[in-house]
């Protein structure tokens, strides 16, 4: 039997459970951080695949895909995140190993995207600063809500990913926004293939009326944005991530907010999740806050939860998943899945 372990909780783990397990003798058990360093240890002694949250703020340092953790699992061919992030994995301890490693990117590209929307949306039209001063103010000035349309307004997103091209597709498409992008390696054709026109950051940081972020946290993007970003950005621009949580400085966003250097935030992932009810941004009226829950819809579940149960059905026979972010490994995971599983996986022609 092979056997799958997941860290801690799924969005829709009955559906990837009947989906993963459905035709496959496959046994889906579960870690937490409730359980002893023996009691992991026992289980991760077993396992075949490990699927897991990709963020730091959501998996304790024990339960991260590094040396450590690949050294106690001996059985292990692959690792999954459930999202599209992976700032949890290591790659290229992965890649040494032979431990092959994909993600969901896409799946939840249109829940994201349109939470992201939904923030820009509700902020530039002050929809809950107004909402919560309608029931406390009996004698509410509506004039003093004055708000502005995002129609033909400037929005430069921070990667232009899934996530970040269907932001652009609808902010273009929908607002005949401008849309910016900044993307390492995008050149400016496959740029405007994804409704967008590619400019330095610095550029896009002056221009936006609304920045984005939406790419993932690497050694790229670590601290990307601080003082001097936001410094950059234009008093009446917003900003706004569905990132990661270190991408930006909470610290250094607070201080630009209350130097009115930005016109308020929206936030939906944090250094630490949820973020405590004393944490200085909370305090802000024109930022808009959310525990990181931007994938967390019905839909975006239930695409996940399938996408990634037959994606391990591939692995698991040996197939190269959709979604391989280490394609460096396949020399070493060849060997090490022939020893594991006893058949050879399929040639990797770009490896």
């Amino acid at each position: 039997m092979l056997r799958i372990c997941y860290f801690d909780r799924l969005l829709n783990l009955e559906l990837f459970e009947s989906t993963l397990t459905q035709g496959h003798d496959i046994e889906l058990t579960r870690v937490h951080d409730g359980m002893t360093d023996a009691e992991v240890a026992d289980v991760l002694s077993t396992i075949h695949g490990y699927h897991t949250r990709g963020g730091h703020a959501l998996v304790p340092p024990r339960f991260r895909i590094n040396e450590d953790f690949l050294a106690k699992c001996p059985k292990l061919v692959a690792a999954c995140t459930a999202g599209a992030g992976y700032d949890i994995v290591n790659l290229d301890h992965c890649s040494e190993a032979g431990v092959l490693f994909a993600n969901q990117a896409g799946l939840n590209a249109e829940a994201v995207a349109e939470h992201a929307i939904a923030m820009m949306m509700c902020l530039s039209k002050k929809i809950a600063q107004v909402n919560m001063a309608l029931r406390r103010d009996p004698d509410l000035d509506r004039f003093a809500y004055r708000n502005n349309d995002v129609f033909e307004k400037t929005i430069g997103i921070v990667g232009l990913g899934h996530i970040g091209t269907r932001v652009a597709e609808v902010c273009s498409m929908a607002f005949r926004m401008n849309v910016l992008a900044t993307h390492p390696r995008l050149n400016p054709e496959e740029a405007q293939k994804r409704h967008a026109r590619l400019v330095p950051l610095d550029e896009l940081l002056e221009q936006s009326d609304f920045v984005l972020v939406a790419c993932g946290l690497n050694d790229e993007t670590r601290g990307m944005f601080g003082a001097e970003a936001f410094e950059k950005m234009k008093p009446s621009a917003y900003f706004l991530t569905i990132g990661r949580g270190g991408i930006h400085d909470e610290e250094a966003l607070a201080q630009a907010l209350e130097a009115g250097q930005v016109a308020g935030a929206g936030l939906d992932v944090w250094m630490q999740e949820p973020p405590p009810i004393d944490h200085p941004l909370l305090k802000f009226d024109n930022v808009l806050a959310s525990p990181h829950i931007a994938a967390n819809t019905v839909e975006s579940a239930g695409k996940g939860a399938t996408g990634a149960a037959i994606q391990w059905h591939a692995i698991m026979e040996g197939k190269v998943p959709v979604r391989l972010k280490n394609p460096d490994v396949w020399p070493n995971y060849t060997k090490r899945f022939e020893k594991i599983m006893g058949f050879a996986p399929e040639t990797y022609s770009n490896a």
